[in-house]
C-alpha cells in the first residue's frame, strides 16, 4: 500500500519515470544541400532560383513516394541523387551520382538516357509528377497515372532531388499528396535510432 502511495505522489510531482518523446522532423528541401543560386521558400517545400536541391531526409525504407507540382515551367528535373551531386549544374542526371527526369520527358542517368515518357505526356504546367523509389527502380507517375517509365542504375543512399532554371518553379510534397501514393508506397520515413 505505501508503494501506491509514493507512486502517485512521484507521479504528481512530474517523477513519472516517462521520457517525453521528440516529434519527428517533415521531410522538405534542405537549405544545406542545394546550389548557390537556388531559393527555398513555402517551409522548405517550393524551389526557385537556378540549381538543385536535395530534400533532408534519405530513402531508407523499401518503397518510397513523393510528388512534384509544376508552378511555372521552364527547365526543370525531379528524381533522386546522393549527396555528392552537383547541385549547381543544371540538368542534372549528367553523372553518376544523380538519376531524374527532365522537362523534356527523358530520364537521364550518368549522362545517358535511361527511358523517355510516352510523346503525348509531356508534364506541363499544374501538373503533378509523382516519384517512386525502391532501392532498384525509379518510376514515374504524371497527375496519378504510371507512366510506365523505369530507370535505374544510381547507387547509394540517395535522397529526392529537385532542379530548376529559366524560371521554373516547382513545389515539393512529401506528404499530404495530391494523388494516392501507388500499393506498397509511402510517404518518406526518417530513420529511427534507438540508443
Amino acid at each position: 500500500m505505501a508503494g501506491l502511495f509514493s507512486c502517485c505522489f512521484d507521479c504528481g510531482r512530474g517523477n513519472s519515470g516517462h521520457v517525453t518523446l521528440k516529434e519527428m522532423p517533415a521531410v522538405q528541401l534542405d537549405t544545406h544541400h542545394m546550389g548557390t543560386d537556388v531559393v527555398i521558400v513555402k517551409s522548405g517545400r517550393r524551389i526557385c532560383g537556378t540549381g538543385g536541391c536535395i530534400a533532408n531526409a534519405p530513402l531508407h525504407q523499401n518503397k518510397s513516394y513523393f510528388e512534384f507540382k509544376i508552378q511555372s515551367t521552364g527547365v526543370w528535373g525531379v528524381g533522386v541523387a546522393t549527396q555528392k551531386a552537383n547541385l549547381n549544374q543544371v540538368p542534372l542526371g549528367r553523372d553518376a551520382h544523380s538519376l531524374v527526369l527532365r522537362q523534356d520527358g527523358t530520364v537521364y542517368h550518368n549522362n545517358e538516357e535511361k527511358n523517355r515518357l510516352p510523346a503525348n505526356s509531356l508534364p506541363q504546367e499544374g501538373d503533378i509528377v509523382g516519384v517512386t523509389y525502391d532501392h532498384v527502380e525509379l518510376n514515374l507517375y504524371l497527375n496519378g497515372k504510371n507512366m510506365n517509365c523505369p530507370a535505374s542504375g544510381i547507387r547509394g543512399t540517395v535522397f529526392p532531388v529537385v532542379y530548376v532554371d529559366d524560371s521554373a518553379i516547382l513545389d515539393c510534397q512529401f506528404s499530404d499528396f495530391y494523388h494516392a501514393s501507388p500499393q506498397g508506397y509511402q510517404k518518406i520515413l526518417f530513420e529511427q535510432q534507438i540508443f
